[in-house]
């Protein structure tokens, strides 16, 4: 697949700074913006954005392909901004967790037949420019969610894109999406979250846990403003997949409550059947 001309990345944390490091190495001219005003010149003094842009993003009026690398609540309002900038001719799509809302969006600003929402299976529970690193999707998937009225030819060059970062792609609704990301990847941050938040109540900091303590709350360390954005963007979905993990947590407590050695074994050994299939 030969490269845009030049992209856009707008953010430049984990996501967006893997990505435009992953362009500039494959001889892309990549434009970049971020927010806080000391990244976008360590990205400049590293090599990997070519040309700055400031808050008006005018400058993307020149790129022809434009990737929204901020939370999705940002994602949101950035698209609103360059509908009114961007080429006739120009691509854009996104990062985010969380795809209903902005691919809405689109439609509603006239956009829809250039975008498609994208959302990269990889990442860290590190974020900002630091974290970022090449080949961070090389492997991965990504699931993509047009527009309805994208065009084929956006639609093709958005995989070729993802495609020459190493990614293979999924064709997703991005209803379906958010469905099943709620309780695939939005359910399990919440469970760290809410396990960091009860283990802070009981006394007990990070130096104090096992190595299967470390590994179940490793995602409480992600963004908050991160998260944030993507439970308000999916609430409807999320409320679903945290009452069906409360009901669990309150079967397991009434077993425990009343020493049912056999409820407890049934819990545990549902689980260890689903993580083990092949045991």
């Amino acid at each position: 697949m030969t490269l845009p001309s030049s992209v856009a990345v707008i953010g430049l944390g984990l996501m967006g700074g893997s990505l435009a490091r992953d362009l500039a190495a494959m001889g892309c001219n990549v434009l970049g913006y971020d927010s806080r005003p000391e990244i976008g010149p360590a990205a400049e003094r590293a090599g990997v954005v070519h040309v700055l842009l400031d808050s008006s993003l005018e400058g993307a009026r020149t790129a022809s392909l434009i990737v929204i690398a901020t939370p999705v609540d940002v994602a949101i309002a950035t698209l609103s901004k360059l509908a009114r900038i961007v080429a006739s001719d120009a691509t854009i799509t996104d990062v985010g967790s969380t795809k209903a809302a902005i691919v809405a969006r689109a439609e509603e600003l006239g956009i829809g037949p250039r975008f498609v929402g994208s959302h990269p299976l990889t990442g860290d529970h590190r974020s900002g420019w630091r974290a970022g690193r090449r080949s961070l999707y090389e492997g991965s998937t990504v699931f993509l969610c047009p527009a309805p009225s994208a065009l084929p030819e956006t639609r093709e060059a958005i995989r070729g894109f993802w495609e020459s970062v190493g990614a293979s792609c999924v064709n997703l609704g991005a209803e379906e999406h958010d469905l099943r990301l709620a309780w695939a990847s939005h359910l399990p941050q919440v469970c760290s979250s809410a396990l960091a938040a009860t283990l802070d109540t009981a006394g007990l900091g990070p130096e104090q846990l096992g190595p299967g303590g470390r590994d179940a709350t490793r995602l409480a360390a992600s963004s908050p403003e991160l998260w944030r954005a993507i439970a308000l963007t999916n609430a409807v979905s999320l409320q679903a997949a945290v009452a069906s993990l409360r009901e669990h947590l309150a079967e397991f407590e009434t077993a425990l409550r009343e020493r049912d050695s056999a409820a407890l074994l049934r819990f545990f050994q549902r689980a260890s059947d689903w993580a083990r299939p092949e045991a």
